[in-house]
């Protein structure tokens, strides 16, 4: 079991895996007290059942990960992990790199039809016909020196993934749907993906509220916070939680006697830096004027749903699912056929492979040029 901690080893290894068509990947990571993961292992492994596997030591003095991202760009190779968005945040976010070509497993299993977001533990037995120890998941794995046990867990990471990615790859050819899991996977490589913007952080903060002036100073409370949790690289909780954020929008604290008042708001809170904070992004909120208020999306409950065409979808959806062998919840979710059913268009489930599974029918149905019978336990679609 080879661990790299010099750049040089790092080089050498990387170098080998450019001869290859593959490499598999994957990390470990915390980020519990912090905004921003923090990077403390590597795994990778060469392809065949002797090929070699690696562990690579980020936190190794003076190891510069450069040759493994100079990998990541080098497009003769492919880079084959599971389950890969937070992996790939970590790349983004440290070098503004992303491994290309990708192939993530968890996205090809969804489409090869082994259900929805589908664990690696289950591959490996399903596919691989192996057993994993999980006992050092949740251990720290930015202390040194790493265990034994820790060592076999993380290498266990990218070699079961060989067979897998091996199998999944040749289930994809057959049915012709690499272009699905592609589509998929161009969300994985977006920026967009990625960046957080503190003047969007509002969005992410369920309410009940429409109040224009409420969300106003919802969204300036979120933003303070967002901006406050990157710039100190601490988790958004440390500051203060949504339901103080709430709170605070609520009662509308204009100074530090009031802000003390707050039965949820943390101690280390009503004071200092994020004691100012909040009291300013109240006043912006305050004094936002009413064209800038944030624009809330239309809720289901406000949407004017034909709730017998929905019930209709839902019947599709089942039968194109079953049809494809793939995840309803991957094709459609229950929102996507409540927007459909109340007129709307700018749904996910009427774009790319979505739409040649379920989407075309699914707007046939809607227009009434089409209807659902059932034959044997099965649902059929008819002309209407």
């Amino acid at each position: 079991m080879q661990t790299i901690t010099t750049t040089d080893a790092l080089a050498a290894f990387c170098e080998q895996a450019k001869t290859q068509a593959y490499v598999t990947v994957d990390t470990e990571f915390l980020r519990e007290r912090t905004y921003w993961s923090k990077l403390c292992l590597v795994q990778m492994a060469l392809p065949g059942k002797d090929g070699a596997a690696v562990l690579v030591d980020p936190l190794a003095d003076g190891l510069s990960l450069e040759p493994l991202y100079d990998l990541f760009r080098h497009e003769g190779t492919v880079k084959v992990f599971h389950a890969a968005r937070q992996d790939l945040e970590i790349f983004f976010t440290e070098a503004g790199v992303f491994p290309k070509p990708l192939f993530d497993t968890q996205i090809a299993a969804m489409v090869c039809g082994f259900g929805e977001q589908v664990g690696y533990e289950t591959l490996v037995k399903k596919i691989a016909r192996q057993a994993l120890d999980k006992t050092s998941r949740f251990t720290d794995w930015s202390r040194r020196p790493l265990t034994e046990a820790q060592l076999v867990y993380a290498l266990a990471d990218v070699t079961h993934l060989r067979v897998i990615y091996e199998f999944l790859s040749k289930e994809l050819q057959k049915s012709g749907r690499e272009a699905w899991v592609e589509e998929e996977e161009a969300i994985l490589l977006s920026p967009e993906t990625y960046i957080t913007r503190p003047e969007e952080a509002w969005q992410r903060v369920k309410t009940r509220t429409t109040s224009g002036r409420f969300l106003a100073i919802v969204r300036e409370l979120a933003r303070f916070r967002e901006a406050h949790a990157q710039a100190r690289n601490i988790p958004r909780s440390r500051i203060f939680k949504d339901d103080a954020l709430l709170e605070l929008a609520s009662t509308k604290p204009t100074s530090l006697e009031e802000l003390g008042k707050s039965r949820l708001l943390l101690r280390e809170a009503r004071r200092g830096d994020i004691a100012d904070g909040i009291l300013a992004a109240v006043k912006a909120g305050l004094e936002a004027r009413p064209e800038t208020f944030p624009k809330v999306e239309e809720e289901a409950a406000q949407l004017q749903v034909n709730t017998a065409l929905a019930d209709l979808l839902r019947v599709l959806l089942k039968a194109k699912s079953e049809e494809a062998g793939v995840a309803a919840k991957l094709i459609a979710t229950s929102s996507d056929l409540d927007r459909i059913a109340a007129g709307k268009r700018d749904v996910p489930a009427l774009t790319g492979w979505r739409h040649e599974v379920f989407g075309h029918d699914a707007l046939r149905l809607a227009r009434g040029e089409i209807a659902l019978t059932a034959a044997g336990g099965a649902v059929r679609v008819v002309v209407a």
